[in-house]
């Protein structure tokens, strides 16, 4: 067993990083297996990580989006093809700067859930980067704080039909906050949180679908803007 960040034993989760620069992949190396995901293979390009993981059947793939032989999207389109493959397997994406509709693409496949996207300046943080890598396994989407802040600023209809209030819960959403931890950061109650997210999904035309995650849904709108 390994602790989490915050200390309590967790099962450990295979792991399989894909990551063209030597050394940021072996320093992940290193944090990945500290926090309880251990690396069964740790390789540099979207081909290798395609047979990597078709091999080894991991919990977890962390990959870069841009590496050889093109470096522009060949860890993103290997991430989407092996979440088509392989049904609930947990994807974190890394990137050295916000590329929209990369998060975008990646954040539609296996219908929203353990999936993340995250900026590599995060991984300087290692115990948060621990954490939401447990979030994603168990299920949560995670898009990170620069690239919500981001979207806020280019993005439109439909949320111009939301209000602040109702922006900064969606924002929160996005990042993979419950309405619990929303409450507490906005300082209100979470009734008060359970109203603005009803009004979210009502106003981004959403209705109740028991075979559709509505909050998901609603992030991935927010990320597509439509």
């Amino acid at each position: 067993m390994h602790d989490r960040p915050d200390g309590t034993e967790v099962t450990p989760v295979p792991t399989v990083l894909a990551e063209d620069g030597v050394l940021l992949r072996e320093g992940l190396v290193g944090v990945l297996e500290r926090f309880g995901f251990p690396v069964v293979a740790a390789v540099g390009d979207g081909d290798a990580l395609l047979r990597a993981v078709d091999e080894l059947r991991p919990g977890l793939v962390v990959t870069d989006i841009r590496m050889p032989p093109d470096f522009t999207d060949e860890g993103l389109r290997a991430a989407v093809e092996l979440r088509r493959r392989h049904t609930g397997l947990a994807v974190v994406a890394l990137s050295q700067y916000v590329e929209l509709s990369y998060a975008s693409d990646l954040l539609d496949s296996g219908e929203g859930r353990g999936v993340g996207y995250l900026l590599k300046q995060r991984v300087g943080d290692v115990r948060e980067f621990a954490s939401v890598l447990r979030r994603v396994v168990e299920g949560a989407t995670f898009v990170d704080p620069e690239v919500v802040r981001q979207l806020l600023r280019r993005r439109s209809d439909p949320l111009e039909r939301l209000t602040p209030r109702e922006r900064e819960v969606l924002a929160l959403m996005a990042e993979g906050h419950s309405n619990g931890s929303i409450a507490r950061r906005l300082v209100v109650s979470d009734a008060a949180v359970g109203k603005h997210v009803g009004n979210i999904l009502a106003k981004l035309d959403l209705p109740p679908d028991e075979d559709v995650h509505r909050r998901v849904q609603a992030v991935l709108a927010y990320l597509r803007g439509h």
